[in-house]
């Protein structure tokens, strides 16, 4: 038979999917890691359960890569600080623990590596990580700058509404409240009363209070912190009004210290069943059904997705990717990505959801086991689904960090009606537009929102 143009493109295919194939066959990670045995990869973990479940997984990749994984605890507050410190020092941690809004700041800096550098080398790539398995809102989030991916998504969250059934039924309601307006106009006055609240938003001054808190009402309401057209500040508009009066209104339903409350407390206060209803973390699904840590009585937990607002459902959307330092030497980086292919991937989903992480990949979350065992994967699997999740619930941009500190300060003072909220927004619209402008953003120097 005479080659043809069209066999011999045939043949190339052929002979590339068998390479392929052959490539999937042997390709394991323990030869993958032979060169790296004996490194030691240090990390930043935080003190919450989706890294607990990592380090119950971590003896395991350790023992068949011969490769050491050593990661420090460190307070979420305090973390990017430490980052940037040990970035521009010239060190820090191999494995980068990248938060949503984190990533265009390290990423800006070149201070995270492109994970093509990995995955376009046949020795390192595992040819199951399957990129499109991660859900597209977390990959895309998380784990992407600039149309290039700098790590996987790893500790994942969706905003949810827990409540407790028992509490809310003796109350007279027969569920949780379906808007933001029934809790505020409804629940909240039936609800609270003889050192007993309604409802708990966690607040704290820092990230807790700019992205848990204040970004969280400006969504619900439709506002956001930033035009999505013009990239002018926007908290001076009527939906944003609206999300920072109703969070106002919301205070004299939840605990006086709310200002002071992190995550652990609020989970804490709903757990020991001073409030009846808070909005969480997936994330923190383990520790709000551990009966050491919870007095919620059997049958009484209820899990669901945000109430919806006037802009419909439009939960609030954190986590965080794992990246490689570009300070990091060769084989500490070649090291790290492994660990961060082995932990992120389909193949130990089902282990790391069982040992209380929350895994970016869809289709552990298809196993009937899995939806039937943990109350909040249906909400959650709502709740990242195109057209409900929102991509920059918290603006994406370098400057974040800066950005985050001025709605924190100014925020907790809104809360507290110290500011008003017209007033307030314009404090913190002044201050942010400075800062967007001296970046370039409005000259065209800077891309605008990812």
């Amino acid at each position: 038979m005479p080659m043809t143009r069209t066999t011999v493109a045939l043949s190339a295919a052929v002979t590339a999917l068998l390479g392929a194939q052959a490539q999937a066959q042997t390709w394991s990670l323990a030869t993958a890691a032979a060169p790296y045995k004996g490194t030691t990869v240090s990390a930043i973990f935080l003190d919450r359960p989706g890294y607990k479940a990592a380090a119950q997984l971590i003896p395991q990749f350790e023992k068949e890569t011969g490769i050491k994984i050593k990661f420090e605890v460190v307070p979420y507050e305090s973390t990017n600080q430490r980052y940037v410190l040990d970035f521009t020092s010239g060190g820090g941690a191999d494995l980068v623990l990248s938060d949503v809004v984190w990533i265009g700041q390290f990423a800006d800096a070149g201070w995270m590596v492109p994970l093509d550098k990995f995955t376009k080398d046949p020795k390192l790539a595992d040819p199951a990580l399957n990129l499109k398995g991660f859900f597209p809102v977390l990959l895309n989030s998380f784990g992407t700058w600039n149309g290039k991916v700098y790590g996987l998504p790893f500790d994942n969250y969706s905003g949810l509404m827990y409540y407790n059934k028992c509490t809310l039924k003796a109350a007279g309601f027969s569920g949780p409240p379906k808007t933001w307006d029934e809790l505020l106009k409804v629940y909240g006055p039936k609800l609270t009363g003889n050192g007993k609240y309604a409802f708990a938003l966690q607040s704290r001054r820092g990230e807790t209070q700019s992205a848990d808190s204040f970004m969280r009402t400006l969504w619900l309401a439709g506002g956001s912190l930033i035009d999505a057209k013009t990239f002018q500040p926007n908290l001076s508009s009527a939906a944003s009004q609206k999300g920072l009066k109703f969070r106002q209104d919301l205070m004299k339903y939840m605990p006086p210290g709310v200002v002071d409350q992190d995550h652990n407390e609020v989970v804490n206060a709903f757990n020991q069943g001073t409030v009846p209803m808070i909005t969480e973390w997936s994330a923190f699904y383990p520790t709000i059904t551990d009966p050491k840590q919870s007095k919620i009585g059997p049958g009484c937990l209820g899990v669901t997705t945000e109430p919806l607002g006037s802009a419909g459902l439009k939960p609030a959307l954190g986590g965080f990717s794992l990246g490689v330092n570009s300070n990091s030497d060769a084989k500490k980086q070649a090291a790290a990505y492994l660990f961060i292919q082995w932990i992120t991937s389909e193949k130990n989903a089902k282990a790391y959801v069982q040992a209380g992480g929350v895994s970016g990949r869809q289709a552990v979350y298809k196993d009937p086991a899995i939806r039937s065992k943990y109350l909040y994967v249906d909400p959650m699997v709502k709740s990242w689904s195109a057209g409900t999740a929102v991509p920059n619930f918290r603006p994406r941009f370098a400057e974040w960090p800066q950005i985050s500190q001025i709605v924190a300060e100014n925020g907790t003072k809104i809360m507290l009606g110290q500011l008003s909220t017209a007033v307030g927004a314009k404090v913190i619209d002044d201050q942010v537009k400075a800062i967007l402008e001296k970046a370039g953003y409005y000259s065209g120097k800077k891309a605008k929102l990812q």
